[in-house]
């Protein structure tokens, strides 16, 4: 059986690695993409609705706030990929509006708040 595979999309390194060490405490075998920016995001969403990158990843985990291109415009791109739309986001953010939060629901991703 192949490992999950989980898509970050995060510019910040301390959160990674926090992440990094939740998922290895579960003992699964996983494999961790991590993407430091929007512009590398949407890339890789270009890339999968193209067909020219695997495997698709079982759930993505997207920053709000990311250098060059924000989540909003990632999860958009997503969900508007069919070879992406049916996976699971969750959007984690130190902060968002009411109007972010409400933007990210419609477009089926979860949200939530990071605390440092």
């Amino acid at each position: 059986m192949q490992p999950a595979t989980i898509l970050r999309t995060e510019d910040n390194e301390a959160d990674i690695e926090v992440f990094r060490f939740a998922l290895d405490r579960q003992g699964e075998e996983y494999e961790l993409e991590i993407l430091s920016d929007g512009e590398a995001a949407l890339q890789f969403v270009s890339e999968h609705r193209g067909g020219l990158r695997e495997p698709t990843p079982c759930a993505i985990l997207l920053d709000l706030y990311l250098p060059r291109y924000d989540g909003l415009a990632v999860l958009r791109a997503i969900r508007e990929a069919q070879a992406l739309e049916h996976i699971h986001v969750v959007v984690l953010t130190g902060m968002a509006s009411t109007a972010q939060v409400l933007e990210n629901a419609a477009m089926g991703a979860l949200h939530r708040t990071k605390y440092s």
